[in-house]
């Protein structure tokens, strides 16, 4: 059956009367699903009991089973979600000052093999349709009863190498009529995919685009980072200068911070000459230590002189708040651990 979560409000009008119904319907069903987060569709009450049993005749509604949750003392919540079909992804809820936020997978699994993320040992699946992208956040807010307010697409997989169903979620998340998370509170992360870079900046979404960096030399990216190999830092930071220019917005660039590898003076120095003049800002991020994994964390202190030489000259950096260190922090460890 089909995921109706699956269609954005306009495929699911054209939906509705490819199947002999009035498409002011699912507006109807938009608002029973996102707003309403009902379970099944007898519970859509305005809608006529033939036109309900048609729904579940035809469709489903997806919801997960949560196979595991984790909270941790800072009161962060890793979920592992059962898909349904044998496969489980992870989600996390993050709790700021300013709401809560959550980080989405878009694949199970990851074709990247980014050497210091733990869904590296994991076997990509398959990518996720966007109902199932779609109902991380609901599933959250259903257990949790919260409002999330900010998501962050860097979970388990690539998402623009889950280009077209990405871009969908993001349409249906950012609806009005829906779970209505303004643009500029989503955010894409990618470890360099430069046609889709390309791709997203034509498509008038106003979501930040957040660029996994982690080196400032092609030797060294790509020694982490094997997707540097076909688009190298010089094309991926085109595509970002394109980014900006076409949708006037600010991008994010990740920098995992690895002792005695990333985390010198020298390379600080070398990533103030490659962002110069650039509408960006730095993330650094303590790099968390993986099973079998060849990279460290950096020292505080090595963390804290990279941020202050960024800032000293001209490019704004953060360290990354540190979430969930006592349940399994790296994306991929807790489906790792429970799938072996």
């Amino acid at each position: 059956m089909k995921n109706i979560k699956d269609y954005d409000l306009e495929a699911l009008k054209e939906e509705l009367v490819s199947i002999g119904e009035k498409s002011y319907r699912a507006e109807q069903i938009f608002k029973w699903i996102y707003i309403d987060k009902v379970q099944t569709f007898d519970e859509m009450t305005n809608l006529s009991l033939e036109l309900r049993e048609k729904l579940k005749q035809n469709y489903t509604l997806g919801i997960f089973k949560i196979l595991k949750k984790q909270v941790a003392s800072d009161g962060t919540i890793k979920y592992l979600f059962d898909l349904l079909d044998g496969n489980a992804i992870e989600t996390v809820l993050m709790s700021y000052h300013h709401g809560f936020s959550i980080c989405v997978s878009s694949q199970i699994g990851c074709k990247m093999g980014c050497k210091f993320c733990a869904s590296t040992g994991i076997a990509f699946a398959r990518s996720l349709s966007s109902g199932e992208i779609v109902e991380q956040i609901l599933a959250v807010e259903r257990d949790e009863n919260i409002r999330i307010s900010n998501v962050v697409f860097m979970g388990i997989g690539e998402p623009l190498d889950n280009y077209e169903n990405v871009v969908n979620a993001i349409r249906i998340i950012n609806n009005q009529k829906g779970i209505n998370i303004g643009a500029r509170h989503i955010s894409v992360s990618t470890s360099g995919l430069v046609p889709n870079i390309y791709r997203l900046a034509e498509e008038n979404i106003q979501c930040t685009l957040s660029i996994s960096l982690h080196a400032t030399t092609d030797k060294k990216r790509s020694e982490m980072m094997p997707v540097n190999n076909l688009y190298n830092i010089e094309e991926l930071l085109k595509a970002c200068k394109d980014y900006i220019a076409k949708t006037n917005r600010r991008v994010s660039f990740e920098y995992a911070l690895a002792k005695d590898n990333n985390d010198n003076l020298e390379d600080a120095k070398r990533l103030v000459k490659l962002l110069h003049g650039m509408n960006c800002h730095v993330n650094l991020i303590p790099i968390n230590k993986i099973e079998n994994g060849k990279f460290d964390k950096s020292s505080n202190e090595n963390i804290i002189k990279f941020r202050d030489y960024l800032n000293d000259h001209g490019i704004v950096a953060t360290i990354r708040r540190e979430l969930g260190s006592d349940i399994d922090a790296a994306c991929g460890q807790l489906r790792r651990k429970n799938l072996k």
